[in-house]
């Protein structure tokens, strides 16, 4: 019995249904970094000044209910919200590379996300309030002990520097060859060059 042509073979696709290769979409590359510091540090400004996107923010308010759980660092004054999850933003770059951005969140019962967070990241740029420099000396041995490159930019509230960086490296007790400098979380510029030391050191890293 003989069957219809049609029913053996498909019909070609009609010229206007083929997609030239060159024409179809290319996935981006990505690149995760982990912005990280103590409480009101400046990791949500420093993502917001620089994503593409809007932000995704998991701030919440802080209620009397987080006395004497959350340490506040003395800053109620001008910070009433908190990170509980983490913020992300993007950026994208020419040749199709997209940096995506993961600030961790301040309070030290939220620190089990950590391992989340950074895992298949780069590196880290570690926030500093030199008014509260206790409250990063948990980012800074976390990514030693990990041997995850990250940097120390040192959040300038107001437009002013209260100590010099070699203070800030001593203070801290940082390897030489980690980068220390001053930064504006909320400016654009300020962050861009945080990002690119960042990337810069991670690179070299990588080198064999």
């Amino acid at each position: 019995m003989a069957f219809p042509r049609s029913d053996l073979t498909a019909a070609p696709a009609r010229p206007s249904q083929q997609v030239p290769v060159e024409t179809m979409p290319v996935a981006p590359v990505t690149v995760k970094i982990v912005v990280a510091g103590g409480f009101a540090v400046g990791k949500t400004t420093f993502i917001g000044s620089i994503s593409d996107i809007e932000p995704l923010s998991t701030e919440a308010a802080m209620t009397e209910h987080s006395l004497g759980v959350d340490d506040a660092g003395g800053v109620t004054d001008r910070k009433t919200t908190t990170t509980v999850a983490m913020d992300f933003g993007r950026i994208a770059l020419p040749g199709n590379l997209w940096l995506y951005l993961f600030g961790t969140p301040g309070q030290d019962r939220f620190h089990f996300m950590w391992d989340d967070l950074i895992t298949g990241a780069i590196g880290a740029v570690v926030l500093v309030d030199t008014e509260r420099l206790d409250a990063c000396f948990d980012a800074v041995d976390y990514f030693e002990a990990r041997q995850i490159p990250f940097v120390l930019a040192v959040n300038c509230f107001d437009g002013v520097a209260r100590h010099t960086l070699d203070d800030v490296r001593a203070a801290l007790a940082v390897r030489p060859e980690v980068p220390v400098f001053y930064t504006d979380a909320r400016s654009r510029q300020a962050t861009k060059q945080a990002l690119i030391s960042l990337v810069t050191l991670a690179m070299a890293r990588m080198q064999p």
